[in-house]
C-alpha cells in the first residue's frame, strides 16, 4: 500500500489509471504478511476475496463509475460482523463466522470500498493495548517496545505502519481516540448514532460507537460522510433525543468542512483530569505538547481559555454502563474459562450492575449533559490531552491484578471517557513526538452534532502541524502513487 498513501492519495492514483484495484490489494497484502510477525495488526485477512472484488472495482472503474472509495482497501476492528468471518471481539474460543456484513460494512461497500480484514482488539474491548491469549501481542510501528494502544490498537497499527490509507474501529472509552494518539493519527468518535451499529443495538448501553481511523482529517472526514447517518439518527430507528438532530445535512458535509476554515472560536483548555479513584499525574511532556497547540490556536485567530468541565462522578456512569455492556457482550463467548481472569471479574461484575443500577445510571446521563454542557456557555471547543501518559510498554498490565489493571488504565486514560458517557463528538488530533520519539495527541471536543466544527478546526490545524509527514521508524515503504 505504501507508507505516505492516504486514501485521496489511493483515489486519485486510480481515476488516473497509475495504478489498480488490484495492485493496491496486492501491495495490503503484501505489506500484512510482511509486518505480521512485528506489529501483528490483523486477526483475519480476507485475501482472496480482496482480489476478486479488486477486479470487479477495476472493471467498474475502466467503465468509468466513480465512487468515493472504489477500489480502496480498509481495515476493520474484529468486534463488527463481515459475512463468513468469525466476531471474536479479542477473545479465544471457536466463533461460528457471521451470516452477514454489519451496516457498518455494507456503507462501505457501497462506495466501493475492499474489505481486506479484520483487526487485533483486546478482550471485549477493556484495555487501551492490545495484547491477548487469543492473538498475542500487537506492537507500534513507532516503537516494538510499545503499545499502539487499545482497543482499536491493531486498526492504528494498520493505519500507522501504512498497511492500509484507513480503518474504522470503535471506541467505547477512548478506544478510537487512544490508539489514534499513541500512532500519531486522527480519530474521530462521532456523535451517538450517528455511524450504525446494526445488528448491535445500543453497544455497551450507549458508550460505544464506531468511527474512523486516518493520517489526515480530510480522510477520516470522507470516511465520516461515507458511513455517517446526517439526521442524527442510526438505521436501527433509535434517535439521540438529547441531541440537535432535526437538521438533515447534505452529503459531503465532512468533508466539505476539512476544505473550510472555521471562524474564530472559543476554546477551552482543560488539563484537569475527571474525579478518579487514583492519583492521576499528566506527563509533563503532554502537558507542554496541549499548552503549544492551545498557542497554535491562539495564533489562528481563536481565543483561548482555562475551562473546568463540572465532571463530578460521571465515572460511576462508565462503570455501571461498560461492564454491564462487557456482560452482555459476554454471552456470545463460547467458553467463559478462557477469558483473562479480569476479563471474566468484569463479566460478573456486569451482571450484577446490570440488575441493579443500570437504570439509574442511564436516567442520569441528562443531568450530566446539563451540568457539563454549561461550559458551553463560554467556549465553542473544548481542548484536553488525550491521553495522560505516553504510550504504554508492552507487557505494562501483564500480571497485574483487577485493581492494579484498573488503576493502570485510570491513570494512563482518564479524559476520553466521559464523553461517551454524554453522547457527543470527539476527535483526537496529534500533537507531536516526545523527546523519546513517542507520538501524544490532544483531543478537540464538541456539544451535540458538532463534527463539522471540529473536523473544520482540526484541518485549519493539520495544515500548520502537517503531522501527516511525521513517518514511524517501523513502516510499509511506498511503491506507488
Amino acid at each position: 500500500m505504501g507508507s505516505t498513501l492516504t486514501i485521496a492519495d489511493c483515489v486519485a492514483a486510480l481515476h488516473a489509471r497509475t495504478t489498480t484495484a488490484r495492485q493496491l490489494v496486492e501491495e495490503a497484502l503484501r505489506a500484512i504478511e510482511r509486518t505480521q510477525e512485528t506489529l501483528n495488526a490483523f486477526k483475519v485477512v480476507c485475501a482472496q476475496q480482496a482480489r476478486e472484488e479488486a477486479i470487479d472495482a477495476d472493471r467498474r472503474l475502466a467503465q468509468g463509475e466513480r465512487l468515493p472509495l472504489l477500489g480502496v482497501p480498509i481495515a476493520i476492528k474484529d468486534d463488527v460482523d463481515l459475512e463468513g468471518h468469525p466476531t471474536a471481539f479479542g477473545c479465544p474460543g471457536s466463533f461460528p463466522p457471521a451470516r452477514r456484513d454489519c451496516e457498518m460494512v455494507r456503507s462501505l461497500r457501497r462506495a466501493g470500498a475492499i474489505i481486506i480484514g479484520k483487526t487485533n482488539t483486546p478482550e471485549l474491548g477493556l484495555y487501551p493495548f492490545t495484547e491477548g491469549e487469543a492473538f498475542g501481542i500487537v506492537r507500534s510501528p513507532w516503537s516494538l517496545e510499545h503499545t499502539p494502544g487499545g482497543s482499536s490498537g491493531g486498526a492504528a497499527a494498520a493505519v500507522a505502519a501504512g498497511i492500509v490509507p484507513a480503518a474504522i474501529g470503535s471506541d467505547g472509552a477512548g478506544s478510537v481516540r487512544i490508539p489514534a494518539a499513541w500512532c500519531n493519527l486522527v480519530g474521530i468518535k462521532p456523535q451517538r448514532g450517528r455511524i450504525s451499529t446494526a445488528p448491535e443495538r445500543n453497544p455497551f448501553n450507549g458508550l460505544e460507537c464506531l468511527g474512523p481511523l486516518a493520517r489526515t482529517v480530510q480522510d477520516a472526514a470522507l470516511l465520516l460522510d461515507v458511513l455517517g447517518d446526517e439526521s442524527g439518527h442510526n438505521r436501527q430507528g433509535r434517535s439521540d433525543r438529547h441531541a440537535d438532530s432535526d437538521r438533515h445535512e447534505g452529503p459531503g458535509r465532512y468533508l466539505q468542512a476539512a476544505g473550510s476554515e472555521p471562524p474564530p472560536l472559543r476554546i477551552g483548555l482543560s488539563l484537569k483530569a475527571p474525579p478518579s479513584a487514583v492519583r492521576i499525574p499528566l506527563d509533563p511532556q503532554i502537558a507542554r505538547a496541549s499548552r503549544r497547540i492551545a498557542s497554535v490556536l491562539r495564533g489562528l485567530g481563536h481565543t483561548v481559555g482555562i475551562c473546568h468541565p463540572r465532571h463530578r462522578l460521571i465515572g460511576l456512569s462508565l462503570l455501571v454502563r461498560g461492564e454491564a455492556g462487557v456482560h452482555r457482550w459476554a454471552q456470545r463467548v463460547p467458553e467463559l474459562r478462557l477469558l483473562d481472569p479480569r476479563t471474566r471479574g468484569a463479566v460478573r461484575n456486569g451482571a450484577l450492575l446490570q440488575r441493579t443500577m443500570l437504570p439509574l445510571a442511564i436516567a442520569f446521563e441528562g443531568r450530566q449533559r446539563r451540568r457539563i454542557g454549561s461550559a458551553f456557555e463560554r467556549f465553542d471547543v473544548l481542548l484536553t490531552p488525550t491521553t495522560a501518559t505516553q504510550p504504554l510498554p508492552i507487557g505494562a498490565a501483564e500480571g497485574l491484578s483487577t485493581w492494579r489493571t484498573q488503576k493502570l488504565i485510570s491513570s494512563a486514560c482518564p479524559y476520553a471517557w466521559p464523553w461517551n458517557v454524554l453522547g457527543w463528538p470527539a476527535l483526537s488530533i496529534p500533537a507531536g513526538l516526545t523527546e523519546e520519539g513517542l507520538p501524544v495527541g490532544v483531543q478537540l471536543l464538541g456539544g451535540p452534532d458538532s463534527e463539522a466544527v471540529l473536523v473544520s478546526l482540526a484541518a485549519q490545524l493539520q495544515a500548520v502541524e502537517r503531522w501527516q509527514e511525521r513517518l514511524p521508524p517501523h513502516r510499509v515503504q511506498a511503491v506507488c502513487a
